[in-house]
């Protein structure tokens, strides 16, 4: 079974939007893996910050499935796509990568280039998954954060065992 990992990001009451969603994946999908959660400033907007994480889970549910179904949590949690790509949101989630898979099944390519686009989504994913290797480059998430330019790692804060997170999903 494939293992996958999803993006998971909110800037509209983002512990009450990020709690729903896990609980909503670990319902779906069983235990998670869970990153620490990171806090940013909004990208290509002025607006509040996001916090962000990745979970991790297996599945041998197709991609396109996955994305349809990561679409519907959102938009159970009040998404809103009015606003363009840059934009605030109760809840953003993006399948990142499925196993090893290099796909755009599902009309999303997999992996997703945000891995190596943004600090926000390559931290979480090296911090949780820092060994496996990024599909197309064969190299680990470690190695590849340990490599992203510092100027792209700024406004980038670690928040330290929230509590209002439950580990557990």
């Amino acid at each position: 079974m494939p293992r996958v990992w999803v993006s998971i990001g909110s800037n509209i009451e983002r512990e009450r939007h990020i709690r729903a969603a896990l609980n909503d994946l670990c319902e779906t999908f069983g235990e998670l893996d869970i990153s620490p959660v990171y806090e940013t400033e909004a990208v290509g907007f002025t607006g509040d910050a996001f916090f962000n994480l990745v979970a991790g889970f297996d599945t041998e549910l197709a991609p396109e499935v996955l994305h349809h179904m990561l679409r519907k949590i959102e938009t159970r949690h009040g998404r809103e796509r009015s606003g363009g790509k840059f934009a605030a949101r109760t809840l953003d989630l993006d399948l990142l990568t499925y196993g090893s898979a290099i796909t755009d099944e599902g009309g999303k390519a997999l992996p997703r280039d945000e891995i190596l686009r943004y600090a926000f989504v390559l931290a979480p994913l090296a911090d949780v998954a820092g060994a496996e290797l990024h599909p197309e480059l064969g190299e680990s998430y470690h190695q590849l954060w340990q490599r992203f330019a510092k100027t792209n790692r700024e406004g980038l804060r670690k928040l330290e065992n929230p509590s209002w997170l439950n580990k557990s999903g």
